[in-house]
């Protein structure tokens, strides 16, 4: 039988409207679909009928399958010829265990397609009208995962935090809301208390809350505001420009 073909097709942050064209070809074409557990429906109704839809959700906390699982339905479906698409959250190559599933993939003599999606840590500032990068506070972005590897080395959160400071970088930090105590601690080992912190959580979605708060007082604003997983933590000055945007849209309602 000749195989099929597997896509790894990212979903964006959660607005369905924000998937890319190619990306809604490709659901458009799947006669099988494996579901990340943060892929909403709006994206699904791009699916054909008769597509055959699994949900294979990840989530640190929660019951998961298996990597191992996931890997080995995608194998067992494209051999048998049908067209696969790995339908995952925000973008497959950025904390979305593309690259193992892509590795795994190959060593079986499967050339996967992966269709990029936009990463929750992009569009997570940009629904508060701030950018990540500005000339005038910051110079470049760094993704860190809060969530490494089971029994694998942490995050350097001190070393990573006087990078940021001495480079003027934006620091997104994913999966971080279990480990804030010890983020929070790392970083205020090299950046001061008053650092601006945004965290945005559902970012793009219906359900989207965020609290703009200071590392000091990180931790005593994620308590008063009950805000949990999936969000998003955007470290540096960066974060400045959501009391400005906010700031502009109240003077404006009052305005109108």
């Amino acid at each position: 039988m000749t195989p099929g073909q597997v896509t790894l097709v990212g979903a964006g942050p959660g607005d369905p409207e924000l998937l890319t064209l190619k990306a809604a070809k490709a659901i458009a074409a799947a006669s099988v679909i494996l579901v990340d557990d943060l892929v909403g429906d709006g994206v699904l109704a791009h699916a054909r009928p008769g597509a055959r839809i699994t949900y294979v959700g990840k989530r640190g906390g929660c019951k998961s399958t298996p990597q191992a699982t996931i890997e080995q339905l995608m194998l067992e479906a494209v051999r048998a010829g049908e067209n696969v698409v790995r339908l995952k959250g925000g973008d497959p190559f950025i904390f979305g265990r593309g690259g193992e599933e892509v590795e795994s993939l190959r060593r079986a003599g499967i050339e996967p397609v992966v269709v990029n999606g936009i990463t929750a840590g992009l569009a997570a500032l940009t629904t508060l009208g701030a950018p990540l990068t500005h000339r005038d506070r910051a110079h470049g972005v760094v993704f860190a995962t809060g969530h490494p590897q089971k029994n694998g080395p942490g995050v350097d959160w001190a070393r990573l935090g006087a990078a940021v400071g001495e480079l003027r970088l934006t620091l997104v930090i994913y999966m971080g809301i279990s480990s804030a105590p010890s983020i929070q601690a790392g970083l205020l080992a090299a950046l001061p208390e008053g650092t601006p912190v945004a965290v945005i959580e559902r970012a793009s979605l219906p359900g989207q809350r965020q609290c703009i708060t200071t590392l000091g007082s990180l931790l005593d604003s994620l308590r008063a505001q009950g805000l949990g997983s999936p969000a998003i933590m955007v470290v540096g000055d960066v974060v400045r420009g959501v009391r400005a945007a906010l700031a502009e849209a109240a003077r404006a309602t009052a305005a109108a």
